[in-house]
C-alpha cells in the first residue's frame, strides 16, 4: 500500500506525465499521445497506400506501434523523434528483429531537421507542430507523394473547409494552393493514452501546386483579406492602418524606380513594410473598423481611390474573404500588382 501511494503521489506530482505499463511516463505538455487501438493502427495504414517499395517518413513513432505496422508495410521507415526515451525504445523493440534493418531513427526537432527523401509520409504528430510541420512538409524538396497526419479535428477541418464554411480561414486557402486535402477517418480522445482534450482527425495532404505566386506578396495580401473574413473587401481596404502601409510600399517602389543618385537617399530612408508584423484586428471583434474618411491629405485620398479601383473594377468591393475561391484570391492578387500596388 505504502509503494503504491508512494507512486500515486509522484504521478499527481509530474502534473503533465501519464505512466504506463512498459514504465515510460508520456509528456501531455510535449503532445505525446500514444495510438493504443491496433484497429485503428491498421485502418490508417491500408488507407495510406503504401507500396513495397516506399521509403516512409514517420514524425513522434512514440514507442513504436504504428513504425511496425508501417515497416511490414514498406521498403524503410525514417522516424524523426525529439525524446530520447522514445529512441531508446524504439531501438529495444526493434533490436535483434528482420524489421530492424530498414528502420532509421533521427533523433531531434523535425522542424529544425532536414527531412531527407521520402514517398509517404504517415505520423500522428503533437498537435502543437500541426501549421508550422505541414508547410514544412509541403516546401519539402523533393515533392512525396502524399502525407497521412494525425491532427486535432478543428485543425484537420480547417485544412479540407470550403468557401462559405465556418472553419474556411486563411490556412485553409495556403494549403489548398500548395495541396489537395482530403478527410480519412474521424478518432475519438479514447484511442490514444493519455486521452487527449480533443478528439482528432487523419486527413490526406498530396501536394499540387496549383497557381505560383511571389510566396511573401500572398502572405502579406492574405493576412489583409483575412484581417476580417466576413467583411467586405472592401471594407476592409479602407481601414487607415491598411491603407497607410499599402501606401508606404507603394511610396518606397516608386522610389526605387529613380536614378541611382536618387534612389541611395530612399534606400536609406525607406524601407518595404512587412505585412508580418502590421497589428491586425481580431476577426470575431465586433468593434468599429477605423476608416480613411476621404478628409485626409489629396495624396493619401488619391492613393486610396486607387485601391479601391482595383476592388470596383474587378468585382471584389462587395466580396467576403469567407466566401472567395482559391482562384479568387489569385486573380486579384494579379489585379493589384498590375496597378503598382504590392504586399511585400
Amino acid at each position: 500500500m505504502a509503494g503504491g501511494k508512494a507512486r500515486k503521489e509522484k504521478a499527481k506530482a509530474g502534473g503533465a506525465q501519464t505512466p504506463y505499463q512498459g514504465g515510460i511516463s508520456f509528456h501531455k505538455s510535449k503532445g505525446q499521445h500514444i495510438l493504443k487501438n491496433p484497429l485503428l493502427v491498421d485502418s490508417i495504414v491500408q488507407k495510406s497506400g503504401i507500396k513495397s517499395t516506399d521509403v516512409i517518413l514517420e514524425i513522434g513513432p512514440g514507442t513504436g506501434n504504428l513504425t511496425k505496422k508501417l515497416l511490414e508495410a514498406g521498403k524503410k521507415v525514417i522516424a524523426v523523434e525529439i525524446d530520447a526515451r522514445m529512441v531508446l525504445e524504439l531501438q529495444r523493440r526493434f533490436q535483434g528483429t528482420p524489421l530492424s534493418n530498414r528502420l532509421q531513427i533521427i533523433q531531434g526537432d523535425v522542424l529544425k531537421t532536414e527531412l531527407p527523401y521520402f514517398d509517404i509520409c504517415v505520423a500522428n504528430i503533437p498537435y502543437q507542430i500541426s501549421s508550422p510541420l505541414t508547410f514544412k512538409l509541403l516546401h519539402h524538396k523533393p515533392a512525396f507523394r502524399c502525407a497521412i497526419i494525425m491532427f486535432q479535428k478543428e485543425f484537420a477541418m480547417r485544412l479540407i473547409a470550403q468557401p462559405g464554411d465556418k472553419l474556411y480561414c486563411r490556412l485553409t486557402v495556403n494549403t489548398q494552393r500548395l495541396a489537395q486535402v482530403s478527410h480519412l477517418l474521424k478518432v475519438g480522445r479514447n484511442n490514444f493514452r493519455p486521452p487527449p482534450k480533443v478528439d482528432s482527425s487523419v486527413v490526406r495532404i498530396e501536394p499540387r501546386r496549383q497557381f505560383e505566386v511571389n510566396e511573401k506578396e500572398w502572405d502579406g495580401f492574405l493576412r489583409i483579406c483575412f484581417n476580417r473574413k466576413n467583411k467586405t473587401l472592401g471594407s476592409i481596404f479602407r481601414q487607415k492602418k491598411v491603407l497607410s502601409c499599402l501606401e508606404k510600399n507603394y511610396k518606397t517602389l516608386q522610389a526605387l524606380n529613380l536614378n541611382p543618385a536618387q534612389q541611395g537617399a530612399v534606400e536609406e530612408t525607406n524601407q518595404v513594410m512587412d505585412f508580418e508584423d502590421m497589428e491586425m484586428d481580431d476577426d470575431e471583434g465586433d468593434d468599429e473598423m477605423e476608416v480613411e474618411d476621404g478628409n485626409a491629405e489629396g495624396e493619401t485620398s488619391e492613393f486610396k481611390e486607387k485601391v479601391l479601383r482595383v476592388l470596383k473594377d474587378n468585382d471584389f468591393e462587395n466580396e467576403r474573404s469567407s466566401k472567395l475561391k482559391l482562384r479568387e484570391f489569385v486573380t486579384l492578387l494579379s489585379e493589384f500588382c498590375k496597378a503598382g500596388i504590392h504586399f511585400s
